[in-house]
């Protein structure tokens, strides 16, 4: 993992398309801008491992409403704060 450092207004380039940008620091939440090309996806990684929780569940047997549900259910309890749900990491991505 290459790990570097960024002041306000800094970005770094990834490839040659992907553009990203230290926006704002606000105590130990950092808010990044993220410019790609419309086909790239651009997902926080605690949602993508709950999708794919989700998925996996769903593989098993529950039915597509009961893990959409379920994933729905995770989501709420993040975005209230709740302990023992994922941890937010920005604002408004």
């Amino acid at each position: 993992m290459l790990v570097l450092s960024r002041k306000v207004g800094q970005s770094l380039i990834i490839g040659e398309e992907v553009l990203v940008k230290v926006v704002d620091v606000r105590g130990q939440q950092v808010r990044i801008g993220i410019e790609a090309p419309e086909g790239v996806s651009i997902i926080r990684e605690e949602i993508h491992r709950q999708v794919a929780a989700a998925n996996i569940e769903s593989a098993r047997g529950k039915s597509a409403p009961e893990a959409v549900a379920g994933l729905a259910s995770m989501l709420r309890r993040q975005e209230e704060g709740e302990p023992g749900a994922a941890p937010q990491t920005s604002e408004d991505l």
